[in-house]
């Protein structure tokens, strides 16, 4: 059996407004980087796209999406996400960009860093709270998204697995917050 080999784009959605991450959707978001492919590359890079890229990952709270692609050719459309300028259908369309923050070879790796760069987040928002509530809520939410990550990672990371016939004698890693 042929292994095949992804890059995950780990991106952050940036809105104006942080209430309008709560429209957005992984299909939409599809769409969006789909559309915009296209625009930038013309039917070659519409091609590419329909091998193997899929929408892994999209926490509408923080703004955090994973986007697969085939390893061969991720570089040509990773170039096409500054294209993206809205997200949604007609009525509803969330002005926005996408800013890439990681690419990884993995799911695990792509997780571990999430969580790094969320305990970052935590400490950049801390000073901005001004009651202890806040700074309790604060923590309790990015808590909550790394858990959520690592548990929807989890279904998706088991599904590769049994694809690719990964090696004997690995062992999972498992982050403890």
């Amino acid at each position: 059996m042929v292994r095949l080999k992804a890059r995950y784009l780990l991106c952050e959605v940036c809105v104006s407004q942080r209430s309008k991450l709560q429209l957005l959707e992984e299909k939409a978001i599809f769409q969006a980087v789909k559309s915009a492919v296209a625009k930038a590359h013309g039917e070659y890079g519409a091609a590419l796209f329909s091998i193997g890229s899929k929408v892994t990952y999209l926490n509408a709270y923080t703004g955090v999406v994973m986007l697969r692609f085939r390893k061969a050719f991720y570089q040509l459309l990773w170039s096409a996400l500054p294209f993206i300028n809205s997200i949604g259908p007609q009525g509803r369309k969330v002005p926005c960009f996408f800013n890439c923050i990681y690419v990884g070879g993995t799911i695990k790796t792509c997780q571990k860093f999430l969580v790094r760069y969320d305990r970052q987040q935590l400490y950049r928002m801390l000073p901005h709270c001004k009651t202890g509530a806040e700074k309790q809520e604060v923590r309790r939410a990015v808590q909550t998204c790394s858990h959520s990550f690592y548990k929807a990672t989890q279904q998706e990371d088991d599904d590769d697995d049994d694809d690719d016939g990964g090696e004997e004698g690995e062992e999972e890693e498992t982050i403890v917050l």
